[in-house]
């Protein structure tokens, strides 16, 4: 076990992040607590390779899954405050091949209040070995081929679409002229000083994990329906091993990387100033969201929102196959959070509450003011 701490309040008793950890629920754990100016706590633990022996570090990369979402988004609100497209555009004026209509927009897809279905996406992965002749274009196709009709009337309600964030994806190649990853990757990453911890590429099998399934769980018993068989390794004790892979969609889940990346992310949004977009553009990102008829959802242009113990949050999870992480912003104590592990079914949400109320002070020990408001 890796340990770095630094408390960022004197008067608050000395914490070991490890102490509040459950890691026998995961073979590898990583978490990284930050303010707008430094590391508050980090620490890892466990293995990213069962079968090698091979124990986590700050620099072993996982899957983040849906975490890339609130990174999409980002960029799709870069292309808004540069005038490039706007939140009300309807989609098919980028999507001509949408089965959608005219009347989903933009903004809709980034609030997942579109009504683009949400089919389980667990399928939607193909072997890192098949990544070079995958063709993402035509897989999308098909999505839409597959689900061509709006589970309910735009702009009516909140209900969670991994397609909706495929089609920004599409939508940002078209604007930009560029790949989705490529663009990204200068646009946000680059600027953040990011690229080496965050891509869409999985790296060398020394440096990348291995993704994980509990023996004993339901999605192990469904493994057969929801998993493709070419995943599906062999067991290392009472974990089964998910075979390397990618996201059919990088938009809507392919970030490969590690929690210092994410926590490099959220420092950024921390800060009194914003290296990926304006004050303004900042504020959007960040401001709650309603329906057509004014009913307020919890989320935002690429966050969703929550509180815990009475203290609000924005957060973002991801979770697939052999992988889970999550990541929180506490705008109101200028503190973010972050964890990633290599089990699928690991409670993300229940580990961040217990580490981020001893680590960072969301039960109030805290003497970090609030940078960024909603």
């Amino acid at each position: 076990m890796v340990i770095e701490q630094r408390l960022h309040d004197p008067d608050c008793e000395p914490a070991d992040p490890s102490r509040w950890a459950d890691v026998s629920k995961t073979p590898g754990i990583q978490y990284v607590a930050v303010n707008a100016s430094e590391t508050v706590a980090a620490f890892t633990a466990g293995s990213s390779d069962l079968r090698r022996g091979a124990p986590i570090d700050p620099a072993t990369t996982m899957m983040a899954y849906s975490m890339s979402k609130t990174i999409t988004a980002a960029a799709v609100l870069q292309l808004v405050e540069r005038g490039q497209i706007a939140l009300d555009d309807p989609i098919v004026r980028y999507l001509s091949e949408s089965p959608y209509g005219d009347s989903v927009t933009i903004g809709e897809l980034l609030t997942h209040t579109g009504g683009v279905p949400n089919p389980i996406p667990l399928r939607w992965v193909h072997p890192a070995a098949a990544h070079e002749r995958f063709d993402e274009d035509a897989a999308f196709q098909a999505v839409l081929r597959a689900h061509p009709r709006l589970s309910h009337r735009p702009g009516t309600r909140y209900a969670y679409s991994n397609i909706g964030y495929w089609m920004l994806g599409k939508i940002l190649e078209r604007v930009s002229g560029r790949l989705f990853a490529s663009h990204v990757t200068t646009h946000v990453l680059q600027p953040l000083g990011i690229a080496e911890d965050l891509g869409y590429t999985v790296s060398a099998v020394t440096r990348h994990a291995a993704g994980y399934l509990e023996k004993y769980s339901v999605i192990n018993l469904l493994k057969r329906w929801l998993i493709d068989a070419d995943l599906i390794g062999q067991y290392d004790g009472r974990w089964l091993r998910i075979e390397s892979h990618y996201a059919n969609g990088p938009a809507f889940g392919g970030l490969v990387g590690t929690a210092r990346g994410f926590a490099r992310f959220l420092q950024d949004q921390l800060r009194p100033k914003s290296v990926l977009f304006g004050d303004a553009m900042r504020a959007a990102f960040y401001a709650p969201q309603r329906t057509n008829t004014g009913r307020l959802i919890p989320m935002t242009f690429g966050w969703h929102v929550s509180e815990r113990d009475g203290v609000p949050f924005f957060f973002k999870e991801g979770g697939g196959g052999g992988f889970r992480s999550m990541m929180r912003l506490y705008a109101t104590r200028g503190v973010a959070s972050v964890v990633m592990t290599n089990a699928t079914n690991f409670n993300v949400a229940a580990c961040l509450d217990t580490l981020d109320r001893h680590i960072v002070g969301t039960s109030g020990c805290s003497s970090t003011k609030p940078i960024v408001r909603d």
